[in-house]
């Protein structure tokens, strides 16, 4: 998948990585880069259209979707971390609605000009899916849940020309992030490794040094392995 020429869509484009990603993807000669965002986008590049997009309000995923003429890529990067120690169920609820059927419901929508396209589906995860950070813990449930939506999406779109890769992104210097006193990799590295491993065509990206320090570990993994055989489950009749 190279960028160059291709029409994008990032979800949370406002700050932080998805805006780090609009700048990556236009630096790589994105031909439209759609930045969908809960508030104002001060980018003054005429390849973006900014897009009013909460991925929780089903009113404003279909009025994205009649905004956007082609899609080649779709990245699903918004999503909240809020500290909790899963004393409070509806902090737990809070996550899963954005970080989990956010995307879920972005990517149903989108699906359609995504087959069209041949195009891939990106969910920014985090490596959190796979070892839970406690003092995020609805976040990191939600993440988890996010990996598998991601997994069982790519295990049934195979057959129909749609790629689904998950970033399983590290310490990266956002605001989520703030309170962490640890290295992390700068946003801009972040969004050119997660563009780099696009074009390669990793189904896991790696995207900053920490994360990369697993990577081979994963890649190489009987989890991985795992998933792989159970992909061979899925029907060939089966189609979203």
């Amino acid at each position: 998948m190279n960028i160059a020429q291709k029409s994008v869509l990032i979800t949370g484009a406002n700050r932080g990585i998805g805006r780090a990603l609009v700048a990556e993807a236009l630096r790589r000669g994105a031909k439209r880069v759609y930045a969908g965002t809960r508030g104002a986008l001060d980018i003054a590049d005429e390849r973006v259209t900014p897009l009013g997009l909460d991925v929780t309000s089903p009113e404003q995923i279909e009025q994205a979707v009649r905004q956007v003429g082609s899609l080649d890529v779709l990245i699903n990067n918004a999503g909240i971390a809020i500290y909790d120690d899963l004393s409070q169920p509806e902090v737990i609820e809070q996550h899963l609605a954005v970080n989990l059927f956010g995307p879920l419901n972005v990517t149903r929508a989108f699906l359609p000009l995504l087959k069209r396209s041949k195009g891939a589906i990106v969910n920014n995860v985090s490596t959190v899916a796979l070892a839970a950070l406690p003092v995020v813990s609805g976040y990191s449930i939600s993440k988890a849940a996010a990996f598998s939506m991601t997994q069982s999406l790519r295990a049934l779109l195979a057959g129909q020309g749609v790629t689904v890769h998950a970033i399983l992104t590290g310490p990266v210097d956002t605001d989520m992030n703030r309170g962490f006193d640890i290295p992390k990799a700068s946003t801009a590295f972040a969004a050119a490794a997660i563009f780099d491993g696009l074009e390669k065509g990793e189904e896991e990206i790696f995207p900053d040094p920490m994360s990369q320090s697993i990577a081979d570990g994963w890649r190489n993994g009987v989890a991985k392995a795992m998933e792989r055989q159970v992909a061979a489950f899925v029907p060939q009749s089966v189609a979203l």
